[in-house]
């Protein structure tokens, strides 16, 4: 693994580079560090040139403002890593807020991407009336405003299915830690009031792919993925495990994004080169 820091408009980004072939970029939701994704990338880099990072103001970046976060700016961050340390070209994985922000760069810088894949992206606008989980990011900025950071944050982490059975690493923890007040104050507005621009990612000239994974069914910020690929006309897969099964579990979830993205890389239809090729 080799890492080094971005400059980009405003901030430096601290990215990681593992493998080699088609690059894919990861992109983490709350908390924004590039450690969720360090067992996955790990499995991944014998196939592509995984780059994982952290978002702008979050943990080893800079670019902390007072400023609320605005997703086409983070879209603009992947663009700007793409361009970077990818050639101009990459396959795209988002989780959470990540998958939010992997939708406005498909949509915003569609040159960039060779397909997408957006894992639970929380698209409140997405639920139906009466769904108690539209108001998700509005009672969330109100624990934060009535109680601080660390009650909002500990709130946070409860409403995600499986957190609390396993534990995180602990720099990813101090970090996450960390991050709690810029995602709070900073970020959850931007994610809460996001809606995709359905035309540009109905126009898109690479596959998406959307998806939740296999414990998180009928629960309300897994079912927004279902009905953007409904309203996209794309396909939708599951996932193996929770909302973030790639940091207890990165090899089986890992195996899932390999499928998928080999076959956006390749083709459906096709064999990629270094199979039909023993020598490589």
């Amino acid at each position: 693994m080799s890492d080094g820091m971005l400059r980009v408009d405003g901030a430096e980004l601290y990215y990681e580079i593992r493998g080699s072939g088609p690059a894919l970029l990861l992109i983490s939701g709350a908390g924004g560090d590039a450690g969720y994704f360090s067992g996955m990338a790990e499995e991944l880099a014998d196939a592509f040139t995984v780059i994982n990072y952290d978002r702008r103001g979050n943990s080893r970046s800079t670019g902390r403002v007072a400023a609320p976060m605005t997703v086409a700016q983070q879209a603009s961050d992947a663009r700007a890593l793409i361009d970077a340390l990818a050639g101009g070209r990459a396959l795209i994985f988002g989780n959470s807020g990540g998958a939010i922000i992997g939708l406005a760069l498909a949509a915003q810088h569609p040159e960039v991407v060779a397909g997408l894949i957006a894992h639970e992206p929380p698209i409140v606008s997405l639920l139906p009336d009466g769904d108690p989980h539209r108001d998700f990011f509005t009672d969330l900025a109100k624990r934060y405003a009535d109680s601080g950071a660390e009650a909002a944050a500990g709130q946070f982490v409860q409403s995600v299915r499986g957190e609390g059975t396993y534990a995180w690493p602990d720099d990813l923890t101090k970090r996450f830690l960390d991050n709690a007040d810029h995602l709070l104050s900073r970020e959850m507005a931007a994610f809460g009031g996001f809606r995709p621009d359905e035309a540009a990612l109905s126009a898109a000239p690479f596959p998406i792919v959307l998806g939740a994974g296999s414990a998180d069914r009928g629960l309300s910020y897994a079912r927004p993925s279902i009905e953007l690929a409904r309203r996209l006309g794309v396909p939708w897969a599951e996932f193996p495990g929770i909302h973030l099964e790639f940091i207890p579990r990165p090899a089986l979830f890992a195996a899932a994004v390999r499928i998928l993205a080999t076959q956006m890389h390749s083709g459906a239809a096709a064999v990629p080169a270094h199979w039909e090729n023993p020598a490589r």
